[in-house]
C-alpha cells in the first residue's frame, strides 16, 4: 500500500509539484477564510425567556400603551370636523345639473350653491380641504408624468420638457408649462363660503390660500423661471398652457406675485400626489380673528362652487371638508385604537400567563416534595 502524504496547500487549493510550476491551472477553493467571522465562531447571546422576564414586559407594553392610545383617541374625538359631498349624483343635489352637463371642453363655468348648517360652533383656525374619491394618483405613469427641472425653473427644460410628461409634452409645437399628466389634472374647482345670521344677512367667511403648501415645497422645490423677473408673461413666453387648463400658469394669481406661476399654493399642493384613492388636500385656511367669538359660529351656511372639474367619467366623488386639528394633526382615530388594541392585548397575555405560570408552578412544587 502507498503511503500518501498530507499537505495544508493542498487542502486549501493550492496543489504542489509540476502543476504549480507551468502546469494545468487548478480553480481556487470556496473554503471560507478560517476567521471566526467567517466560520461562525464569534461571541453570541441568546436570551433566555421565563415567566420572571416575559410577564414583567408584557405588564409594562400594556400599562404604557393604554393610557397613550386613550389619550390619542380623545385627543382625535375632540376634532371637530364638518364634511359635505358636492359631486352632483343624486337628482335632488343642487350640483347634479353641473354634474351632468360639465365636461373639460365646456367653455363656460357651472356654479351651484349647497346650504348647511353647523351644530356646533368652530373654535381656533379652521382649515377647509377639498376631497376627491376613485383617483388614482398613485398610479406609476401619473407619479412620473412631471419635470422637477422644469418646475425648479430651469430654462432648458421650459423650452424642452422631459420625454416623461408624454403625451402632455407639446401642445402645437410649444412646450406644456407645466408638464405632465399631473400638472394637467390639477383640481379647479372654486368654493366660496357665507355665513347666514339669524336675521338674513350674509357673511363672507375670508378664506386665506397662502400657507397651505409645505414650507420646502414653496421655496425649494418649485421656482419660477428668469429668477427675479416679476413679469412672468415674459417668463413663460414661447410655451403652451395645459391641456385641460383654462388658463396659462402666470394667470393663476396675477394679483400676487409670490403665489403665481410655478410657486402658486394651490399648484404646488396638487402636485405632492397621494397614497390612497380616496384622499383630502388643503384648499384654504380661515384664521381666528377673535378669542371670545369662535371661527365658525353654529348655524346656516352657504357653500358657493364654481364646478370647474368633472369625476363622473372615472366613477369619482368630490366634497369639502372643514376641520380644526390638534397638535396629533387631523382626525385619525387610527393611531389610538392601535394603541389602545395592542395595549390590552398584552396585558390579557399578561394575566392569562401569570394564571398558567403560578398554576402549573405549584404542581410542579408539589411534586417535588417527598412523600
Amino acid at each position: 500500500m502507498m503511503a500518501s502524504s498530507y499537505n495544508a496547500k493542498e487542502e486549501d487549493g493550492h496543489h504542489s509539484g509540476a502543476a504549480s510550476h507551468g502546469g494545468p491551472a487548478v480553480a481556487k477553493s470556496k473554503k471560507p477564510d478560517n476567521t471566526a467571522f467567517k466560520q461562525q465562531r464569534l461571541l453570541a447571546w441568546q436570551p433566555i425567556l421565563t415567566a420572571g422576564t416575559v410577564l414583567p414586559a408584557f405588564f409594562v407594553i400594556g400599562i404604557f400603551f393604554l393610557p397613550i392610545g386613550i389619550g390619542l383617541f380623545v385627543t382625535s374625538n375632540n376634532i371637530k370636523e364638518f364634511e359635505i359631498d358636492y359631486t352632483g349624483v343624486d337628482l335632488d343635489s343642487p350640483c347634479y345639473s353641473c354634474a351632468k352637463n360639465f365636461s373639460w371642453n365646456s367653455t363656460t363655468p357651472c356654479v351651484c350653491t349647497v346650504d348647511f348648517t353647523l351644530e356646533q360652533p368652530f373654535e381656533s383656525n379652521v382649515y377647509m380641504y377639498y376631497g376627491l374619491s376613485n383617483f388614482y394618483q398613485n398610479h406609476r405613469r401619473y407619479v412620473k408624468s412631471r419635470d422637477d427641472s422644469q418646475l425648479y425653473g430651469d430654462l432648458s427644460s421650459l423650452k424642452e420638457p422631459s420625454k416623461e410628461c408624454e403625451p402632455y409634452r407639446k401642445r402645437d409645437g410649444l412646450p406644456i408649462a407645466p408638464c405632465g399628466a399631473i400638472a394637467n389634472s390639477l383640481f379647479n374647482d372654486t368654493l366660496d363660503l357665507y355665513h347666514i345670521e339669524s336675521n338674513g344677512t350674509v357673511n363672507v367667511i375670508p378664506l386665506v390660500n397662502r400657507g397651505i403648501a409645505w414650507w420646502t415645497d414653496k421655496h425649494v422645490k418649485f421656482r419660477n423661471p428668469g429668477g427675479n423677473n416679476n413679469n412672468l408673461t415674459v417668463a413663460f413666453q414661447d410655451t403652451a398652457k395645459p391641456v385641460n387648463w383654462r388658463k396659462p400658469v402666470y394667470e393663476l394669481d396675477p394679483t400676487d406675485l409670490e403665489n403665481n406661476g410655478f410657486v402658486n399654493e394651490d399648484f404646488i399642493v396638487w402636485m405632492r400626489t397621494a397614497a390612497l384613492p380616496t384622499f383630502r388636500k388643503l384648499y384654504r385656511i380661515i384664521h381666528k380673528k377673535s378669542s371670545t367669538t369662535p371661527t365658525l359660529p353654529s348655524g346656516r351656511y352657504v357653500l358657493n362652487i364654481t364646478y370647474n372639474y368633472p369625476v363622473l367619467s372615472f366613477d369619482g366623488r368630490k366634497r369639502m371638508i372643514l376641520s380644526t386639528i390638534s397638535w396629533m394633526g387631523g382626525k385619525n382615530p387610527f393611531l389610538g385604537i392601535a394603541y389602545i388594541t395592542v395595549g390590552s392585548i398584552c396585558f390579557l397575555l399578561g394575566v392569562v400567563l401569570l394564571i398558567i405560570h403560578h398554576k402549573y408552578d405549584n404542581r410542579n412544587n408539589s411534586a417535588d416534595i417527598p412523600s
